[in-house]
């Protein structure tokens, strides 16, 4: 399993997204028209030097299909995710989750209905996501 305590930056992440949000496999480019699409202005070389760092973090793998590149997705988001939240957890709140959803809801971070929303979402065993 990929290390999932990897620290990645923003502009990794961003790529990251981007593989996602292609289900898991993107060609270099695909990632360069996303980005153009976000406004992102980054040279070759620079997303070329992102990727490679993703791919010696093991967030990343690349194969050639025929000259091309492909980068595929090693850590799904939702693990990410997941792993992101347990050190913020583990950083702020002593690992309390509980102490993370007062905080939510003291500072009206997390609204009524998405408190009900969510208290469904427990009763039902948390199906859907």
């Amino acid at each position: 399993a990929p290390p999932m305590n990897a620290q990645v930056s923003d502009s990794e992440l961003e790529l990251m997204k981007i593989v996602w949000s292609q289900g898991g496999t993107a060609r270099y480019a695909q990632i360069m028209e996303e980005l153009s699409q976000t406004g992102r202005t980054w040279q070759k070389n620079t997303v070329i030097t992102l990727l490679s760092r993703l791919v010696e973090k093991g967030m990343l793998r690349t194969s050639k299909i025929g000259r091309r590149n492909e980068y595929s997705a090693l850590v799904s988001e939702e693990d990410y995710q997941t792993a992101q939240t347990q050190n913020l957890l583990n950083k702020l709140y002593e690992g309390s989750a509980k102490g993370l959803v007062s905080t939510l809801i003291q500072r009206d971070l997390l609204s009524a209905e998405d408190y009900e929303e969510l208290r469904r979402f427990w009763e039902k065993g948390g199906e859907t996501r």
